[in-house]
């Protein structure tokens, strides 16, 4: 059945024109997916089987099909529409609500088999890794400074939904860690996704919500990340302040910036934080030719590809999770900053 508003167990924000949606959180049976080895198989045989399908459809007929089934359905719309060579944040947060979460106007029949799709159900998890990475990096830190302000930068963020649910996390297994300032900080392109995480922080720390009486800012700035001054001077803010610092990207930079963005982002923040979370994309033949095949405008570097670019920039690699399309890695500094 499709989450409404009227259940309980689900916290809801409005977005930009006054739509209603169900706010992700991995800590809920109907959001989380299983990450076992089990399942994980599952999901790569699914996505390999699918393409292999596609593969064997002419393209003029898959093209001509998707064209009709886009008149009924808002996210193939997204999809097939985008002029920027990216996904929007918006659309890309509806995606990864799940077929069964999908509130009006996304929840026809074709959006619920979009929704399905394992390269959607990919990005869901991709989303809850980079959460739990996220969480997982930071019991440390801050069981080591209990009172330093807690800052997460969120790179070409969106909704910052991993930021968001990183600390959903650590409310649940360690709550005592979160009594202190935070802020989240998003540094995007375009402010309706923003928008929304910031009503989804207010929903959130409502009296008997996930982040009930917790002190939580939400800030957006405009940012290009092809010009990284502004996040240098973000990140020595911080570091003057004594607080910790963490970034993440998730869906963003380290999946469609050039190189060059790339060192320079993570240079910037060498100089503070504690440690850096993103999604790289897979470089197999089989994600190569959907990216060949398609209009996102995707580097499919691999954690291998990646890893120099990290190097360059004084980071390595400290752990790795997958997907199919794409791998969710944690960075840490290679020697103290």
């Amino acid at each position: 059945m499709t989450v409404g508003p009227e259940d309980a167990d689900v916290t809801w924000a409005t977005a930009g024109g006054g739509q209603a949606l169900p706010i992700i959180d991995v800590t809920q049976p109907r959001f989380a997916l299983a990450d076992d080895a089990a399942s994980n198989a599952a999901l790569f045989s699914a996505f390999m089987d699918e393409q292999r399908r596609l593969a064997r459809t002419p393209r003029f007929l898959t093209w001509m099909m998707m064209a009709l089934a886009t008149r009924q359905s808002l996210l193939l719309h997204a999809l097939l529409h985008s002029k920027a060579g990216f996904l929007d944040g918006l659309s890309t947060y509806i995606m990864k609500l799940g077929a069964e979460n999908l509130p009006p106007p996304f929840n026809g029949g074709i959006d619920r088999r979009v929704a399905a799709a394992p390269p959607v159900v990919s990005m869901r998890l991709r989303l809850q890794q980079c959460a739990e990475l996220l969480a997982e990096g930071l019991k440390n830190p801050l069981l080591r400074a209990p009172s330093a302000p807690l800052h997460l930068i969120n790179i070409a963020g969106g909704t910052a939904i991993d930021s968001l649910n990183a600390l959903i996390l650590l409310r649940r297994d360690a709550s005592n860690l979160l009594e202190r300032p935070i802020q989240i900080l998003v540094l995007d392109i375009d402010s309706p996704a923003p928008t929304f995480g910031a009503n989804a922080v207010a929903a959130l720390t409502r009296d008997g919500r996930a982040l009930a009486g917790l002190d939580i800012t939400f800030r957006y700035e405009p940012y290009d990340w092809n010009r990284a001054e502004l996040l240098d001077d973000l990140v020595r803010q911080v570091a003057t302040q004594g607080g910790i610092l963490v970034a993440s990207s998730e869906g963003g930079l380290f999946e469609y910036g050039s190189d060059a963005a790339i060192v320079a982002n993570l240079s910037a923040l060498r100089s503070g934080a504690a440690f850096v979370v993103g999604s790289v994309t897979r470089a197999d033949v089989l994600r190569r030719k959907m990216i060949a095949s398609g209009k996102f405008k995707l580097v499919p570097r691999g954690v291998e590809g990646f890893a120099p670019l990290a190097e360059r920039a004084g980071f390595a690699l400290a752990k790795v999770k997958g997907t199919p399309i794409s791998d969710q890695i944690l960075l840490r500094p290679d020697s103290p900053a």
